[in-house]
């Protein structure tokens, strides 16, 4: 493949993704076709999406690749500086700050975060989307330093606490990612208040004791 025809389909392929991620973010995932996403790319070939990713899964999962990386990189630096540290709103905020550091970097309109909403509820892709993220290096490493700091809790508790977690920080992310498109956000409302507000929650949550089981 010639470089010329190398860079087009990377354009390509990269207007797609930004195109699709904000229609899901904007309809949902099952109201928005491959074919719908290939038009409002602008491509004249309805079949572009699935030449270029394959099905809406493999798109979703694209989507979710494109924003990882940065994700990764910022949280295994925050590990490196709180490394071996006793207080466990340390780690939360290890779990809940490079995602709202990358969607700041993200300025405003965005629609990551209403994306990520969107799948983490969705039947058929969450656990793709789950599987995708959980494979991550550091989020194992910091899902293994909570454990040693939170009181043993019974599986299907821990297990839930862990799904609760995921979607506070999805959506109360993705509530101020459209306040800020819809100029609806208090002017003392920041990213880092909103961090700052889901470690304050998570900490909770996670020290929170076990009601009596009948």
């Amino acid at each position: 493949m010639s470089p010329v025809k190398s860079d087009r389909g990377s354009e390509t392929r990269e207007l797609i993704l930004v195109t699709a991620e904000r229609l899901f973010a904007e309809h949902g995932v099952e109201a928005v076709s491959n074919r719908q996403v290939s038009e409002a790319a602008g491509q004249s070939n309805n079949f572009a999406v699935g030449y270029h990713f394959g099905s809406k899964e493999d798109l979703v999962v694209a989507i979710v690749r494109r924003h990882s990386e940065s994700v990764e990189r910022r949280r295994t630096e925050l590990l490196a500086e709180i490394a071996g540290s006793p207080d466990l709103r340390d780690w939360m905020s290890c779990l809940v700050r490079p995602t709202t550091e990358h969607l700041a970097s993200l300025g405003s309109p965005s629609w990551y975060a209403r994306f990520i909403a969107q799948v983490t509820t969705h039947p058929a892709l969450r656990e793709r989307v789950s599987k995708e993220v959980g494979s991550s290096r550091a989020l194992q490493q910091l899902i293994e330093g909570v454990f040693q700091l939170v009181p043993r809790l019974p599986e299907d508790v821990r297990q839930d606490r862990g799904n609760m977690s995921r979607l506070l920080i999805a959506h109360m992310c993705a509530e101020r990612e459209r306040a800020l498109h819809e100029g609806t956000a208090p002017p003392h409302s920041t990213w880092e208040s909103t961090a700052a507000g889901l470690v304050d929650a998570l900490v909770g949550l996670w020290l929170a004791p076990v009601s009596a089981r009948r």
